[in-house]
């Protein structure tokens, strides 16, 4: 009877913890399901995701992937354990338009992936340079002593020193000078009305010496010798060059000075080489400077100097500038605007748009329901946040210009998976293109066959000097073109082969060796 009652109270014991654990457990999945947190490694409810979003593209979802870490595969859809955001379905490539990547147009929102059309327009090509003023050689006047002379006294004796038209700059005897005066003063005195034929060679003898025509009519006017001359300035500017001192003997052809006009200046601007040919000399343009802030300065370019700077990559550019009030000095710093005329339509897309990759230039199209396509471009010329396309886009094609380089990554892994795909499944061999492959010399030598695999020998040989091998057995992959019909174990054979990067020996040809009377077996 004890033992009876002890039963029964051990199976309502049971049946009590049973249910207990069952309402727990009912509990614990009420909650799961209530708080909606997602897994990686199962959905999150009884509703499959990865049926629902095959149902509504109409495409098998082969995996779910992290955007930012692109190599990691997960078999079902949720969270990320990297990031806080959810997982990509990547679909089964069955487009019909040859896209090279797709991403659901959900993630592609949250992604913000943004594109752009791509357009003719006027690139905006107004250049901002530096420049430093230097004298317009054009405006460089030289004086010259034309007969020997003596210098008695010079009024400037300094280089860079500023000298108006008409100033004084020398006191000079030239017994030249007074001989071809007294010559035209004799003509002169004559009694009577002398021939005008004497008078003017007396005068064309005073300028063959060296007298202007302000001298000669001194002399003239005054009917008297004048000993002393004074050399003058014939131009506003300043002194570059003082090559007479006080007591000194000019000899003819001497330079007395050197004068540079200053009406005009140059600017020598650095012009980025990949702009300079849109610049053309006529062209007008503006200048400024920091000595003189509230003063433009308009000017044109003269010319486009054929000289380009190895370091900086630039041409020099000179520019013409109107220096009416003379502030614009030798060495000074000035920055140049420069806005090309005549500018045409160019097929256009924005800068952002490009990835550059130094070897060439990748730009991601859209093509629509979520496909984007790499197509590699040809760039031309870069102004205002705008890039010339000069080859592979058409105008009216969509590209990306946010999250490309996402799909750029992801079009890349779909590149190298599939590059791996065909070398598993073993795609036809080009022999031409393997030997090409093929790295290092050919080495002959002669052995007999262990064993025939499927794709390989395994041959015993004899010492190959060539490639610095003693006498072995190794196995050999066969020839691109395959293993020769007839060979079986046992047999002897003369062979080539070479060695790849990593050590791989590959047949290139292999052919049972002809015995001849005498030979070793």
């Amino acid at each position: 009877m004890k033992t009876t009652a002890i039963a029964r109270v051990a199976m309502s014991l049971a049946v009590a913890a049973g249910l207990g654990g069952a309402y727990y457990l009912g509990q614990q999945q009420r909650h799961q399901q209530a708080s909606g947190s997602a897994t990686v490694n199962g959905p999150h409810d009884g509703h499959d995701p990865a049926a629902g979003a095959e149902l509504k593209t109409g495409k098998r979802i082969l995996y779910w992937r992290d955007p930012m870490v692109p190599g990691q595969r997960f078999d079902k859809p949720g969270k990320s354990p990297y990031m806080d955001m959810p997982l990509i379905p990547v679909y089964e490539e069955e487009n019909a338009d040859g896209a090279a990547v797709r991403i659901d147009g959900r993630v592609t929102q949250n992604l913000g992936v943004r594109t752009a059309e791509v357009k003719l327009g006027r690139l905006e090509m107004a250049l901002q340079v530096p420049g430093n003023v230097a004298i317009n050689e054009r405006g460089i006047e030289v004086i010259q002593a034309r007969t020997t002379g003596f210098v008695e006294h010079t009024y400037v004796r300094t280089t860079m020193e500023t000298v108006r038209k008409g100033q004084a700059l020398a006191q000079v005897y030239s017994p030249d000078w007074v001989a071809a005066q007294e010559e035209y003063l004799a003509v002169a005195r004559m009694p009577g009305n002398p021939q005008p034929e004497l008078r003017d060679a007396a005068v064309a003898r005073m300028r063959q010496v060296g007298m202007t025509d302000g001298q000669i009519r001194v002399v003239q006017a005054s009917g008297k010798l004048q000993p002393r001359l004074t050399v003058n300035s014939a131009v506003d500017g300043i002194v570059t060059e003082v090559g007479a001192r006080d007591g000194m003997t000019v000899p003819p052809g001497m330079t007395l000075f050197r004068i540079a006009s200053l009406a005009t200046v140059w600017v020598l601007a650095e012009v980025p080489e990949s702009q300079a040919a849109a610049l053309r000399p006529g062209q007008a343009v503006m200048a400024s400077t920091t000595a003189l802030p509230n003063l433009a300065l308009p000017g044109k370019v003269d010319t486009i100097l054929p000289d380009v700077s190895a370091g900086t990559r630039t041409i020099k550019v000179r520019i013409e500038l109107q220096n009416k009030d003379r502030k614009l000095l030798p060495g000074m710093f000035v920055s140049v605007r420069m806005v090309p005329a005549g500018a045409t339509e160019r097929l256009l897309v924005p800068s952002e748009a490009l990835i550059r990759t130094g070897a060439r230039t990748i730009a991601m199209v859209a093509k629509g329901e979520g496909g984007f396509d790499p197509v590699e471009v040809k760039a031309g010329a870069t102004a205002g946040g705008q890039s010339e396309i000069l080859e592979g886009l058409k105008a009216g094609q969509q590209v990306v210009v946010s999250g490309q380089f996402l799909i750029d990554s992801e079009a890349s892994l779909r590149g190298t998976v599939a590059r791996m795909q065909e070398t598993t499944s073993g795609p036809p061999v080009d022999s031409a293109a393997s030997e090409a492959s093929a790295a290092g010399p050919e080495h002959r030598a002669v052995g007999r066959i262990q064993s025939i695999g499927e794709r390989s020998l395994i041959i015993a040989h004899e010492a190959i000097p060539s490639a610095q091998w003693g006498a072995m057995t190794m196995e050999f992959a066969a020839p691109p073109a395959g293993l020769p019909q007839g060979l079986k174990a046992g047999d002897r054979v003369a062979f080539s082969f070479r060695l790849d990067p990593h050590g791989m020996a590959t047949l290139v040809t292999v052919a049972p060796q002809v015995q001849t009377a005498g030979a070793k077996p």
